[in-house]
C-alpha cells in the first residue's frame, strides 16, 4: 500500500509538474503574442538598412595617431594620456570600461604606444590592442602611477609636456606627479579635438547612415501616435524603430502640449491630446558614430498660432544653414538664426520667449562634441567639421518648436545628412 501510494504520488506529482510547465509555456506564448500585437504595423514593417554599415578600419586610426603626433609637435607636447571613452576608441578602437583602476593610453610623440592595465585584466586587454602596442600590468598593491611615469621616463619625456585629454580624470595625472615624476601636464584639447572635429568619410559615411536610421524610426513613431499615449509611450516607440532597423540604444526624448517648451524635456506626466504639438529629439549610434534629430508636428490640425511659429522656426533652421560656409566663425551660423526669430518678435538674446541656447553642437562620436555654433565662438567653419542646427523657439506655458538636422561641412558649403521638415503635418518628408 505504501509503495503504491508513494508510486501515484510521483505519477501525479510528475504530471502536475507537466501541466504546470505547458501552462507556463503557454502563457509565455500568449504574452509573446500580445506583445508582438502591440506593436505598430508601422514599426512591424521596418527592416535593417542594408549593406552593412562599414567599421573605421585600422588603417584610418593609424593616420589618426600619426595627425595626433603632428599636432603634438606644432603644440610642443611631448604625449597625450588618454582614459577609456570616446578618444581612446576613437584612435585604437579599444573599448573599455571607466573603474577606480586606471587603464590608461600613452600615446607618444615618438615611439609605440602604451597602456598600462590591472594585472589581472591583462588577457582581456591584449585581445583588444595591437601586439606591437606596449602593455605595463600593475597587481592590486602596485602602483599604476609608478608604471606611467617610467613609460614617460623611457621614452625620454619624463619632465616632458604631457597633454591630458579632457576626460581624463583629476586623480590620473595627480597620481603621476605625486610619483615624483617632473613631467608638466597641460590640455591635451588641442591635440584630441585637433583630430576629432574633423570628420573623414568613411566617419561621415557612419553618420549618415546613424540619421537615415533615426528620421526612419521617427516616422514610423510618428504614424503610430494616438490618443492617451504618454510621452514615454512614444518615446519607447522610437526605440523600437530604431531596433527594427538595425541600431541598437535608439532613444528619444518626447514632449507633448506645453512641456514641448521644455529644451530636455519635462518628467511630468504627459497624455497626448488632440491639438498638442509633439516635439521628439533623439538618435543612435552605427558603429559608435551618433546621429541627432528633431522632428516637431502637431497631433491633430495646427492652429494658426502654431503655424506661424513652426514657419520661424523653419526659417531660423534655414539661415543658419546658409551661414554654416567655410571660413566663416561659428558664431556667425547663431546670429543668423537668432535674427529670424528675433525679428518674429521673440527673445533677445536667450530672452524666453524665444530662442534659449545656441544653435548647434558638434557631433561624432560623441552626441555633442566640438566645437559650438554659439555666440562668441570665432572658430573657423572647416571641411569635415560636423554640427547639429537646430535652434529653438520655446513659449513656456504655450509649447515650444524645435527642428534638428545634422550637416557637414564639404569645400563646397554645408550639406544636410538629413533634409529640413517639410511641413508641420509632414515631420519626417
Amino acid at each position: 500500500m505504501a509503495i503504491g501510494r508513494r508510486r501515484f504520488l510521483r505519477q501525479t506529482t510528475t504530471g502536475a509538474a507537466a501541466l504546470l510547465t505547458v501552462s507556463a509555456a503557454s502563457r509565455a506564448a500568449d504574452a509573446e503574442a500580445q506583445a508582438a500585437e502591440a506593436v505598430p504595423a508601422a514599426i512591424k514593417a521596418l527592416k535593417p538598412l542594408t549593406p552593412a554599415a562599414v567599421p573605421i578600419s585600422d588603417a584610418e586610426r593609424r593616420q589618426r595617431v600619426d595627425k595626433a603626433r603632428r599636432l603634438m609637435g606644432e603644440q610642443k607636447i611631448d604625449a597625450l594620456l588618454i582614459e577609456p571613452g570616446s578618444s581612446m576608441s576613437y584612435f585604437t578602437g579599444v573599448q573599455w570600461g571607466l573603474s577606480e583602476r586606471p587603464f590608461v593610453l600613452v600615446i607618444p610623440a615618438k615611439g609605440e604606444l602604451a597602456y598600462i592595465c590591472p594585472k589581472f585584466e591583462e588577457n582581456r586587454a591584449r585581445e583588444l590592442t595591437r601586439p606591437a602596442d606596449e602593455m605595463r600590468t600593475w597587481e592590486e598593491d602596485d602602483s599604476p602611477y609608478a608604471l606611467l611615469a617610467a613609460i614617460l621616463r623611457d621614452r625620454g619625456i619624463g619632465t616632458g609636456r604631457i597633454g591630458v585629454e579632457e576626460r581624463v580624470r583629476f586623480f590620473i595625472a595627480d597620481g603621476v606627479r605625486k610619483e615624483g615624476s617632473g613631467a608638466t601636464f597641460v590640455d591635451g584639447t588641442p591635440i584630441s579635438a585637433g583630430c576629432r572635429m574633423i570628420k573623414s568619410p568613411a566617419e561621415i559615411a557612419l553618420m549618415q547612415r546613424a540619421n537615415d536610421i533615426t528620421l526612419a524610426a521617427f516616422k514610423a513613431a510618428f504614424a503610430s501616435m494616438r490618443a492617451g499615449m504618454t510621452q514615454y509611450e512614444l518615446s519607447h516607440l522610437v526605440a523600437q524603430a530604431h531596433v527594427a532597423l538595425g541600431a541598437r540604444g535608439g532613444e528619444a526624448l518626447v514632449g507633448f502640449g506645453q512641456y514641448s517648451a521644455f529644451p530636455h524635456g519635462s518628467i511630468k506626466p504627459q497624455k497626448l491630446q488632440e491639438g498638442d504639438i509633439v516635439l521628439v529629439d533623439g538618435g543612435c549610434r552605427i558603429e559608435g558614430y551618433s546621429s541627432d534629430i528633431t522632428r516637431t508636428t502637431v497631433f491633430g490640425k495646427p492652429t494658426a498660432r502654431q503655424q506661424s511659429v513652426w514657419d520661424t522656426e523653419k526659417a531660423a533652421q534655414a539661415a543658419a544653414l546658409k551661414a554654416a560656409q567655410v571660413g566663416a566663425p561659428c558664431e556667425a551660423v547663431d546670429a543668423a538664426a537668432r535674427k529670424v526669430v528675433t525679428d518674429a518678435g521673440f527673445g533677445p538674446g536667450y530672452k524666453l520667449p524665444g530662442l534659449p541656447h545656441r544653435t548647434g553642437h558638434g557631433i561624432g562620436l560623441d552626441g555633442h562634441e566640438w566645437t559650438n555654433f554659439v555666440k562668441g565662438n570665432k572658430t573657423p567653419i572647416a571641411p569635415g567639421m560636423c554640427f547639429s542646427d537646430e535652434p529653438m523657439i520655446a513659449i513656456y506655458g504655450e509649447f515650444g518648436i524645435r527642428l534638428e538636422d545634422c550637416l557637414y561641412i564639404t569645400e563646397s558649403g554645408p550639406k544636410l545628412f538629413t533634409g529640413q521638415s517639410a511641413s508641420i503635418d509632414k515631420p519626417c518628408d
